[in-house]
């Protein structure tokens, strides 16, 4: 009797590792398979003529690490943000533009009440490829880009720092 009781804890415990591990495998892969298309090239290309201000994105952000990353550059003009380059994929990312850098989440915590939130960038929105792609982001006329020096890509469900770039000092 202790023997099957034995074997019937050690089943559960198993297939609940495994139901656990399933499931954040389909939380991180599922932006993945469900990503819009890329913006035509063509509206790239338009956007990116009139740019103001390039931002390239740090190999070493403090807060950076092996789920939570992007590479590539940011292009911002006056009334719009492209983003070309690679994000790690995750739910409902946010771009924001900040009046100083930020790399840590902490940094971001703290200024966030100085900071705009330009809009939606994760993959279930239609902006972003989350691996490999670009970002085409329409600023609103209220936005002044000269008022900050940072874009940032922030995770509202986890709330964790993805990346940043400087555009100014």
């Amino acid at each position: 009797m202790i023997k099957k009781i034995k074997v019937l804890l050690l089943l559960a415990m198993s297939h609940t590792t495994i139901a656990i591990c399933a499931f954040m495998l389909g939380i991180y892969t599922l932006p993945i398979l469900m990503a819009p298309a890329d913006p035509s090239s063509g509206a790239l290309a338009l956007s990116i003529k009139n740019t103001r201000y390039v931002a390239t994105i740090s190999d070493n952000l403090t807060d950076s690490d092996w789920l939570h990353w992007g590479k590539g550059t940011f292009s911002i003009g006056d009334d719009y943000i492209v983003f070309q380059g690679t994000l790690a994929p995750g739910p409902d990312y946010r771009l924001y533009l900040s009046p100083s850098f930020v790399q840590t989440e902490a940094d971001f915590n703290q200024l966030k009440s100085s900071m705009i939130e330009i809009g939606e960038v994760n993959s279930f929105g239609n902006y972003i490829h989350p691996l490999n792609g670009s970002m085409n982001k329409t600023l609103n006329k209220n936005v002044n880009i000269e008022h900050y020096n940072t874009v940032i890509i922030w995770c509202e469900s986890f709330n964790q720092f993805i990346t940043s770039a400087q555009f100014k000092n």
